[in-house]
């Protein structure tokens, strides 16, 4: 037997027992009122019972196939929380230190007192160095001039960067005073820039892709320096 024909042969006994029922309650007088309304609600509360119970039998038949063909799938409802209480939104991640991204230290001018001149473009602050940007520092060995005028052009460097300091404080830009051996920065003294100076002055030779390259050129055409002659037969 069919679930449907099952289900509607229930209501039509439950229709049958209300009815009885409520013929009975006429007939017996006094309490007719309210065994009428017990036969009502038995008939109501058994129709109300039949269309779910057959909403059941017809969704697991041949129907539901057809039903869910016809119906186009839509998004599941969002879910309500239990309390009632709305959710509320993902806090969002707090940027930390951990996750930015480094920046470089930032250089600061530094003053240091009395240098000494190790060569024409290396101070040194006891056993830490300071090489002077831009230059390549001139070795205090070195020796310029042809064969027969040869003179210590290094030592001459030297000297000339010690008589412009003259134990003087230089200002140096540093990202720590705590540096460890050697660094290689820009230093000055008062606002003369210590590597311009150098390179103006044909003292050093500018490095690969320097500003100070075209000093030192000029200095080079001029015969300053180490493109000269020796200064001490002037």
């Amino acid at each position: 037997m069919r679930p449907a024909a099952f289900i509607t042969g229930i209501t039509g006994m439950a229709v049958v027992a209300g009815l009885l029922l409520a013929g009975e309650a006429r007939l017996g007088g006094g309490t007719a009122g309210e065994e009428t309304a017990s036969a009502e609600e038995t008939v109501t509360a058994a129709a109300d019972a039949a269309p779910k119970a057959g909403e059941r039998a017809t969704m697991s038949d041949d129907r539901a196939e057809m039903i869910a063909r016809s119906v186009e799938p839509t998004a599941p409802p969002s879910q309500a929380p239990s309390d009632g209480v709305a959710p509320k939104p993902a806090p969002q991640q707090a940027e930390t230190p951990a996750g930015e991204t480094a920046s470089p230290a930032t250089k600061k001018a530094v003053e240091l007192a009395r240098p000494m001149v190790d060569n024409a473009g290396i101070l040194s602050f006891g056993e830490r160095r300071l090489q002077i940007a831009g230059i390549v520092p001139t070795p205090v060995d070195r020796i310029c001039g042809p064969a027969g005028r040869q003179w210590p052009c290094g030592m001459m460097a030297k000297t000339a960067l010690r008589l412009l300091l003259r134990n003087r404080s230089v200002s140096c830009d540093l990202e720590t005073v705590e540096w460890k051996e050697t660094v290689t920065t820009a230093c000055r003294l008062g606002t003369e820039d210590l590597g311009a100076w150098l390179a103006e002055n044909g003292w050093a030779e500018p490095t690969a892709g320097s500003p100070l390259t075209s000093a030192a050129e000029k200095a080079r055409q001029a015969g300053k320096g180490l493109y000269g002659d020796d200064p001490r037969r002037n």
